[in-house]
């Protein structure tokens, strides 16, 4: 058993090439082999946002405060709020951060394939960003 306690991971701040905006990441937790399972607390900023990426076994966010958006490539935005679960399938084409006028909180659960847990792709354009939730 190994506790790690509240505040003890130092925060980092979200690199400019991934993410648009202010944001930052509390690693909480990486597996060790077997296991490949990889846990990040991850807070944007109104207006904050990541690039366009996908994982290669896909990922899950817990969204714990704030509200936010999310969108998968092809598809309308939609709105994300606290206690909402969000389900990425292997390989599937998204975005993901805070609204315009909120701050917003999650918690991002993804494997490693092979060491790797992201492709990080191309910054989400302003008229992608500001389309109305479907």
């Amino acid at each position: 058993m190994n506790i790690r306690r509240s505040g003890s991971q130092h925060t980092i701040k979200g690199q400019e090439e991934y993410f648009t905006g202010t944001v930052s990441l509390d690693r909480l937790f990486e597996a060790k082999d077997p296991a490949r399972v990889v846990g990040a607390k991850v807070t944007f900023e109104p207006s904050s946002r990541t690039v366009w990426h996908t994982h290669p076994l896909g990922q899950i966010l817990i969204i714990t405060a704030g509200y936010g958006l999310v969108q998968r490539w092809g598809d309308s935005v939609e709105e994300i709020r606290p206690g909402d679960v969000v389900m990425i399938s292997p390989g599937e084409k998204h975005w993901h951060g805070a609204t315009a006028t909120a701050a917003m909180t999650h918690i991002a659960i993804q494997e490693q394939l092979n060491g790797k847990i992201v492709d990080w792709m191309e910054k989400v354009s302003d008229e992608q960003y500001h389309q109305p939730p479907g």
